[in-house]
């Protein structure tokens, strides 16, 4: 059982996922949201028919599984509908994510929070022990994004504007890795944090990592 949380976030094409994949290696148990996000409005899910009921059957593909296209256009379009379906998931994420971490065996756990700022910070996430944010300059995740997902540089910025700001997200943060050189350097980042984190969750540091 894991008493000591911390959480992870990060604006799109931080390299999130490269942080916590390091840590998963250390034996660390990364709980995901987008992961825990699916599985609230998964078919048969109470999420799902609370969704369905909100927005009616056409949030429905053929196959009867929440047709994520037309909701992603929907609600990106209409704000109080992203209100709406973020009022029906967000609750069930952090509940699932808070019960993931508790469950895990390991020296700590951790919840990788890709909207933690946006999503209402310490204030929704009032059990979580510390906040790790992987920054980057919004330049490099434009950068990122074009060679990543094959976008022009006009929705790389829209993709990186629809996000909270880098400095909204370093305001929640307790530890920062600046994710801007070869992912290489990932690693001594990591092993530090790690050497922290498991100080202050009260556990001692193999000797392979001192």
């Amino acid at each position: 059982m894991s008493e000591y949380i911390i959480g992870v976030t990060g604006g799109v094409a931080s390299g999130k996922s490269e942080v916590t994949r390091r840590f998963e290696t250390l034996g660390v148990v990364v709980a995901d949201a987008d992961v825990a996000a699916r599985e609230a409005v998964a078919a048969g899910s109470d999420g799902l028919a609370e969704v369905v009921r909100v927005f009616g059957p056409e949030a429905l593909a053929g196959d009867g599984t929440l047709d994520r296209a037309a909701m992603r256009r929907r609600v990106f379009a209409d704000a109080a509908a992203r209100a709406q379906l973020e009022a029906i998931i967000h609750p069930q994420v952090r509940a699932r994510l808070r019960s993931l971490c508790a469950a895990a065996d390991g020296p700590y756990a951790m919840a990788a929070i890709p909207l933690l700022a946006e999503g209402g910070g310490r204030v929704a996430y009032p059990w979580l022990d510390r906040i790790l944010v992987v920054d980057v300059p919004e330049a490099v995740q434009r950068e990122r994004l074009m060679r990543r997902d094959g976008v022009d540089e006009a929705l790389a910025g829209s993709m990186v504007a629809a996000q909270a700001t880098r400095a909204q997200r370093l305001a929640v943060a307790d530890d920062v890795v600046v994710n801007d050189g070869p992912l290489d350097a990932l690693d001594g980042h990591v092993e530090a944090l790690d050497r922290r984190y498991r100080a202050l969750a009260g556990v001692e540091v193999p000797s392979g990592l001192l």
